[in-house]
C-alpha cells in the first residue's frame, strides 16, 4: 500500500512544483536515478510504465527507498484500474495516466490515493474534477497550446489546477513562462534524466539539474503575488 497519504502526496508536489519522471528496464540505473532526483532536491519522482516488466522494477524501486521518507513515488502510463490496482499494492503514492479514466479515479478514491489523469480540453478537466481530481495532467502540455493554453483555461476557472508534460523545458525561461501561466506544477522527463547522461552514469549532473530547476521555480514563485 501507498507509503504517504493522499493529502501529504498533493502537498507534496504542489510545493516542490517538480515532478521527474522515467522508466529504465535495469533496477540498479533505476535506483540511481531516483537518488540523483532526490539529491537534487525533488521529493516526487513517476515511474513510468513503459517497458515490459515494469511493475517488477518498480517493486524493486519501492522496497530499496521504503525507508526513506523524503521520497514520494509514483507510477505513470497507467491507462486501466487494473494495471493501477497492481501499482497501488506495489506501494505506489500517486497514480498518472496520459487520459482520464473514470474507473481509476473510483479506483483511487476507494484506496485514498492521488490520481493525475491525462486532460487536454476543459470537459476533461471538468469530468476530472468531479470524479475528485485535484491535480489534473495536462497532457501533452506543449501541443495543446502550452502556457498560453492554461492561463486561456484558468481564467474561467481559477480553482484548476494543471501539471504539465511535454512541452516543458528544464530551462530558466520554460519555467517562468509555465509558472507565470498558472501552473502548479510541471512534469519533466528526458530532457531532465537525459539518455546520455544515464548511458554514461553522469548521475550528478541529473542531480545539478534538478536542483537548477527547482531554483527557478522557487525563484519565479518568489516573484509572483500573494494573489495570484
Amino acid at each position: 500500500m501507498s507509503k504517504h497519504s493522499r493529502m501529504n502526496v498533493l502537498n507534496a508536489m504542489i510545493q516542490s512544483g517538480l515532478v521527474p519522471l522515467f522508466f529504465h528496464k535495469d533496477v540498479e540505473v533505476a535506483v540511481q536515478i531516483v537518488q540523483a532526483c532526490l539529491d537534487g532536491g525533488a521529493r516526487c519522482v513517476e515511474f513510468t510504465n513503459r517497458g515490459d516488466r515494469a511493475h517488477l522494477v518498480f517493486e524493486e524501486l519501492a522496497r530499496r527507498f521504503e525507508s526513506e521518507p523524503r521520497l514520494v513515488l509514483g507510477a505513470g502510463s497507467i491507462v486501466d484500474p487494473a494495471t493501477a490496482a497492481l501499482y497501488i499494492q506495489l506501494g505506489a503514492d500517486f497514480i498518472v495516466g496520459p487520459l482520464l479514466n473514470p474507473e481509476i479515479a473510483r479506483l483511487c478514491n476507494r484506496r485514498k490515493v492521488a490520481y493525475i489523469p491525462g486532460c487536454a480540453t476543459t470537459s476533461e478537466i471538468s469530468q476530472a474534477e468531479e470524479l475528485g481530481v485535484e491535480l489534473c495532467k495536462l497532457f501533452p502540455g506543449g501541443q495543446v497550446g502550452g502556457p498560453e493554453y492554461v492561463k486561456a483555461v484558468r481564467a474561467p476557472m481559477p480553482w484548476t489546477r494543471l501539471v504539465p508534460t511535454g512541452g516543458v523545458d528544464p530551462t530558466e525561461e520554460s519555467i517562468r513562462k509555465w509558472f507565470e501561466a498558472g501552473v502548479s506544477a510541471v512534469g519533466i522527463g528526458s530532457k531532465l534524466i537525459r539518455s546520455d547522461w544515464v548511458k554514461a552514469g553522469d548521475y550528478a549532473s541529473i542531480r545539478e539539474l534538478v536542483r537548477s530547476t527547482l531554483g527557478w521555480i522557487e525563484a519565479v514563485r518568489g516573484e509572483k503575488s500573494p494573489l495570484d
